[in-house]
C-alpha cells in the first residue's frame, strides 16, 4: 500500500517483502530473476543482506538494489578524526574504559550545537554503552545535535542498526532505498550497512539507539491477541528515487566504533529501484495503540513497547524501545503512577515533548536519566504525595508528552565526557529524599 506525505510516497508494512522503482524508469526491475547477465538501464545488480544467507527464511533479511553504479566504486577508506573529541571517546567500539556509576543519573537538556556547520556525524556522541562490536553483541546510546545537512557525504555504520528518535527539528533523510522525512514524534531505523544522509534546516536534536548483532522486531502480543501496540501497516518504508550527481562525495563508515571515510565521484543515493525485505522504515508514535489496566494495579511496562532486538535468551531482549504516549487511567485504588523498582534491565529515559508523570520537574525534552539493573528509582516525592491522596477518578495521563526509554539487558558504562557534563543533574538524588516513613504500628 503506497502512503504519501506531502511530496513524500511510502509502502507500508513492517517485515514485508517489498518492491520500488523509480518513476522516472519504469520496469527499471529485472523480470524473474535477481542478477541477469545484463540490467535494464545498463544498472548493476547489488544484494544487501542483512543476516548470513543460510539465516532461516522467516528471518532472512536481504534487498537487490539496481544502481548506476556498484557501492565498490570509491577510494580507500582512512581515518576521520572529529573535530573538539580530544579524548576519542565520543565513538567507541568498546566501553570498558567508559565510567562504572551505579547511581541514578540524570541529564537536563543536551545543549543544542553552538558552533555552524555541524552535521549529523560530527554531532553524535555516545552517552553509554555496553558490549563489543567485534563480538557483536552490545548497545550503544547517543545523543545528537547537529545544523548543517550532509550535502556531499553518506555514513552508514557496519557495527549495528541505529534507531534514531527525532527530538528537535525535522530530519530528512536520504537513503539508498528513497527519501524520508522524521519529525519530532517520530521515530526512525536505519538497519546495519545502509548508507543514508540527514538533511536539517537550522538547530536539531534527537536521541540514538545502536544494537550490535541483531535486528529490530515487533515484540510478540501473547495474551493480547492479534491487535494491538504497534501495528505493522504503520510502519512505512521510502520508495526509490535515485540521485545521478557527480562530484566529490565522502563515505562515512562507522567500523569497529572507529569513523572511517572513503572519497568516490558520485552519488551514493543511485538506486533506480530494489526489493527485497531488508529496508530502512519510520514509524509516527502517535499510532501506538495503548493496553492497559481497566480494573486495579498495573501491567507490567512491557506493554508499552514498539521494537524490541531480541537476544538468544527467549523474552529477554539486547534492547526494547517503550513509550509512555497519552492514554487514560482508570484503575481502582492503585497508586497509578510508575511504581518504585529495582530491574535486572538497565533504563535509559528520554524526553520527546511534555511533562513525565513521575518527575514533573528537572526531567525535560532533550535531556535524560539512566537507572542502572539493580540501582533503585521510582517518582519523587511530590509525585508520591499528590497520587497517594488524590481522588481515582477516570483520568487522561501525559497529554502533551512523549516519553520513551530504551531498556537493555546489558549493564551500561557512562562516557567520560558524559559523566562530567555541564548539563549532569548533580542534585537529582534530592527529589527522593522528601519521601519519610508512613509507617503505623501499635504492639
Amino acid at each position: 500500500m503506497f502512503v504519501t506525505e506531502g511530496h513524500l510516497k511510502y509502502l507500508s508494512g513492517f517485515g514485508s517483502e517489498l518492491a520500488s522503482e523509480d518513476s522516472r524508469c519504469p520496469n527499471s526491475l529485472p523480470k524473474g530473476q535477481n542478477n541477469p547477465q545484463q540490467c535494464p538501464y545498463g544498472l548493476y545488480a547489488e544484494q544487501l543482506s542483512g543476516t548470513a544467507f543460510t539465516a532461516p527464511r522467516e528471518s532472512n533479511k536481504r534487498s537487490w538494489l539496481y544502481r548506476i553504479r556498484p557501492s565498490v566504486v570509491h577510494k580507500p577508506f582512512t581515518p576521520l578524526p572529529i573535530p573538539g573529541d580530544d579524548n576519542n571517546d565520543k565513538i567507541v567500539g568498546n566501553y570498558s574504559n567508559y565510567v562504572v556509576e551505579p547511581n541514578q543519573i540524570r541529564w537536563l537538556p543536551f545543549p543544542l550545537s553552538q558552533t555552524e556547520g555541524v552535521d549529523f556525524v560530527r554531532g553524535l556522541s555516545t552517552i553509554c554503552g555496553a558490549g563489543d562490536v567485534q563480538t557483536r553483541n552490545g548497545v550503544a546510546i547517543y545523543t545528537f545535535a547537529c545544523n548543517t545537512s550532509m550535502s556531499q557525504s553518506a555514513f552508514y555504520s557496519s557495527d549495528g542498526d541505529f534507531l534514531i528518535v527525532a527530538e528537535k527539528g525535522v530530519l530528512h533523510i536520504r537513503t539508498e532505498f528513497g527519501r524520508m522525512q522524521v519529525s519530532p514524534g517520530e521515530i526512525c531505523v536505519i538497519q546495519q550497512g545502509m548508507r543514508f544522509a540527514v538533511d536539517v534546516s537550522g538547530p536539531t536534536r534527537g536521541y540514538l539507539l545502536e544494537v550490535f548483532g541483531t535486528h529490530f522486531v515487533l515484540p510478540h502480543l501473547g495474551p493480547i491477541g492479534a491487535n494491538g501496540l504497534a501495528n505493522p501497516r504503520d510502519f512505512l518504508h521510502p520508495t526509490a528515487h535515485f540521485e545521478e550527481g557527480v562530484g566529490d562525495y565522502s563515505i562515512i563508515s562507522k567500523f569497529q566504533g572507529k569513523l572511517f571515510q572513503a572519497k568516490q565521484e558520485h552519488s551514493p543515493f543511485d538506486v533506480v529501484a530494489w526489493h527485497g525485505n531488508y529496508l530502512p522504515y519510520k514509524y509516527n508514535l502517535d499510532n501506538f495503540m495503548t493496553i492497559n489496566s481497566v480494573s486495579f494495579d498495573h501491567a507490567d511496562p512491557s506493554i508499552f513497547t514498539v521494537l524490541t532486538a531480541p537476544s538468544v535468551k527467549p523474552g529477554v531482549a539486547i534492547a526494547d524501545f517503550v513509550i509512555f504516549p497519552p492514554r487514560w487511567s482508570v484503575a481502582e485504588h492503585t497508586f497509578r503512577p510508575p511504581y518504585y523498582h529495582r530491574n535486572c534491565m538497565s533504563e535509559f529515559m528520554g524526553l520527546i515533548k511534555g511533562t513525565y508523570e513521575a518527575k514533573e520537574e528537572g526531567f525535560a525534552p532533550g535531556g535524560a536519566t539512566l537507572h542502572q539493573m539493580m540501582t533503585p528509582h521510582g517518582p519523587d516525592t511530590q509525585c508520591f504525595e499528590k497520587a497517594s491522596t488524590c481522588s481515582l477518578q477516570p483520568g487522561r495521563v501525559a497529554d502533551g508528552t512523549m516519553a520513551f526509554m530504551f531498556e537493555t539487558s546489558l549493564s551500561l558504562a557512562v562516557a567520560p565526557w558524559a559523566a562530567k557534563a555541564s548539563n549532569l543533574d548533580k542534585r537529582y538524588h534530592e527529589c527522593w529524599q522528601g519521601l519519610k516513613s508512613n509507617f503505623h504500628f501499635e504492639d
